[in-house]
């Protein structure tokens, strides 16, 4: 029946998935480390050892696997630990291309061990396609990774346009939609082959467990490499956590379209404010990628922006510590609002212009939201 369903109700009811043995409507956790084989040692189960996988995964990976419209699901134990996993797939002399603006962690990371790896790294604008279509290199480029939104100045990467420009060079593309969520953009639909999300973040919502996870289009060769990437590095959350993930994905439309709708009434109103010089926020009309957002964005533009604070670095830090009900803190997409001035975060050779805050917008009412952004700002007038 979850076939004719909307995600909504996929979500709620986590697939309508009910314990066969004591018909409970939460799945178990599964603590279980190691598994019985049969009398023909096989694995009757399915499951064969916990560093590999873990029944309490399943659920969590369907209800992806359905929010995603692809073909598998796989758990990890971090964000960066589920996208490590797309590069280590590589080999080395294959050649990637990586967004300018992405999540500053993963950049550092790729480019500083994935080139001892052996792999061939460009960073490029993924807003513009002709600087993409130059960077290929016929045969050797293997992977192209976007992250749209991204991360903290919210460009917009047309996941269709760059699906094209891929194919007939049998480039793999995946799209961090930690930013989008299910939501708000399906990757594999727009031509992607692999998603990546930081569940830590919407997915979970609740600032409570550190997840991530991969949804492919094709249970592929590339697929099984991660796969066994996995099992063998052991990178899987614990039972625990994926039962709380389950839990968090059940309130994932509410919250989410919460969020978003909170977020653009507060770009709307800050953009007015003159102790702001700029509002970044792709739902703006104003904001560079909006069209492309429109195109690849349904019934919302996500619950996070930036401002540009009038006065530089020091104001911004200033209004960052002037609020009272935002939360100074790093992360985003739980329930709770939090506020980061990222230069600081991310240090030398950031993108990211030292008068930025992010804003990673809760569920409170977005006029309490408001006013304490605004009495942050007074002292900058």
């Amino acid at each position: 029946m979850s076939q004719q369903l909307k995600p909504e109700t996929n979500a709620a009811q986590a697939l309508g998935i009910v314990d066969n043995e004591t018909q409970a409507v939460v799945p178990p956790v599964s603590h279980a480390t190691t598994y019985i084989r049969a009398e023909d040692n096989s694995y009757p189960s399915g499951n064969v050892y916990a560093r590999a996988d873990n029944p309490t995964f399943k659920p969590a990976e369907a209800l992806l696997t359905k929010l995603e419209q692809g073909a598998d699901a796989m758990l990890f134990s971090s964000g960066m630990a589920a996208a490590m996993a797309v590069f280590k797939a590589l080999k080395p002399g294959d050649h990637v291309l990586i967004p300018r603006v992405m999540y500053w962690s993963l950049r550092n990371w790729i480019c500083d061990h994935m080139a001892n790896w052996g792999l061939q790294i460009d960073v490029v604008d993924m807003s513009d396609l002709a600087a993409i279509s130059a960077a290929i290199r016929p045969g050797i480029t293997r992977l192209i990774w976007l992250e749209t939104p991204g991360n903290p100045l919210w460009t917009q990467s047309d996941i269709a346009e760059i699906a094209a420009l891929a194919k007939p060079h049998n480039i793999i593309v995946a799209v961090d939609s930690t930013i989008g969520t299910p939501v708000h953009t399906q990757p594999l639909t727009l031509g992607a082959d692999i998603v990546m999300h930081s569940a830590t973040k919407y997915l979970n919502g609740h600032s409570d467990v550190i997840s991530g996870t991969l949804i492919c289009k094709q249970n592929d060769a590339l697929w099984q490499r991660i796969r066994t990437i996995r099992a063998h590095e052991g990178s899987v959350p614990g039972p625990q956590d994926a039962s709380l993930l389950l839990r968090g994905m059940r309130t994932l439309f509410l919250r989410v379209k919460h969020s978003s709708a909170s977020a653009l009434y507060l770009a709307e109103q800050l953009q007015q404010d003159p102790r702001v010089s700029e509002v970044l926020y792709p739902g703006l009309p104003s904001f560079s990628g909006h069209d492309i957002a429109c195109k690849q964005m349904q019934g919302g533009f996500g619950g996070m922006l930036s401002i540009r604070v009038k006065g530089g670095e020091q104001a911004a830090i200033a209004t960052a510590a002037r609020v009272k009900l935002w939360k100074r803190a790093t992360s985003l997409g739980g329930v709770e609002s939090l506020i980061e001035h990222r230069a600081s975060v991310e240090g030398e050779g950031t993108p990211v212009p030292t008068d930025l805050l992010r804003l990673s917008v809760g569920i409170e009412d977005p006029d309490d939201l408001l006013n304490d952004l605004l009495q942050a700002l007074d002292s900058n007038a």
